[in-house]
């Protein structure tokens, strides 16, 4: 379980599976999980989750459309180091760019592009949906402590986080070619998976991310 004095917040702007998202939360937490579109929540949370479903050009203007969320992730995030988790599309926008429907800015907290996905095995199709197992070395963050490469999550997507550095992609799939599962840097991870939706592997990623106060390995 998660530590008593955590709250999790999980934002709303207009994109994401938010109720699957807080009951998976809530399983895993025994203190505060709030879903809001208010900036201010953002400064009593411990955790910060930022989930997203669709295309990332309207993720992105749907955070915009929030007044004051993009500087308010920033100075928690990144000034005050809060342990962040980016959901899907949440993760692809910790990228430099997103290059889905043209090209939109994103953070920049995790230098590198989303990407179309181009399996070599043109039988496979598109969206890459379903399960699959991450591949990762073992003990390689705090939030991946006690699973085993191999562990099958849930998957839903077309594009995929090319990042310039391989030492912050932390997970990866096989689909026709390495695909990107999950990034991280200092506080933060994204996963392209989706941990809700991913049963008792995904309840215990998010308990592990309830545990984590940040700091890497």
């Amino acid at each position: 379980m998660a530590p008593k004095n955590s709250k999790t917040v999980i934002i709303d702007y207009g994109s994401g599976n938010l109720r699957s998202a807080a009951k998976a939360f809530e399983h895993a937490s025994v203190e505060d999980v709030s879903v809001t579109n208010d900036p201010a929540a953002l400064q009593d949370a411990s955790h910060i989750v930022l989930p997203g479903v669709g295309a990332y050009a309207d993720c992105k203007a749907g955070l915009g459309s929030v007044p004051g969320m993009i500087e308010a992730l920033a100075e928690q995030v990144i000034d005050q180091k809060k342990p962040f988790l980016g959901i899907c599309v949440g993760m692809q926008l910790m990228a430099t760019l997103g290059r889905e429907h043209g090209e939109t800015d994103g953070f920049n907290w995790i230098e590198g592009e989303v990407v179309e996905i181009e399996p070599a095995d043109a039988t496979l199709k598109i969206p890459h949906m379903g399960w699959n197992a991450l591949e990762f070395e073992a003990g390689t963050h705090p939030v991946l402590q006690g699973f085993e490469p191999g562990a099958h999550a849930y998957f839903v997507h077309s594009y995929h986080f090319a990042a310039a550095n391989d030492d912050q992609v932390l997970a990866s799939v096989d689909y026709g070619g390495p695909v990107t599962a999950m990034v991280g840097r200092d506080n933060m991870i994204g996963t392209q998976f989706h941990p809700e939706k991913s049963q008792q592997f995904g309840l215990a990623f998010i308990e592990n991310f309830l545990k984590w106060n940040g700091e890497p390995l």
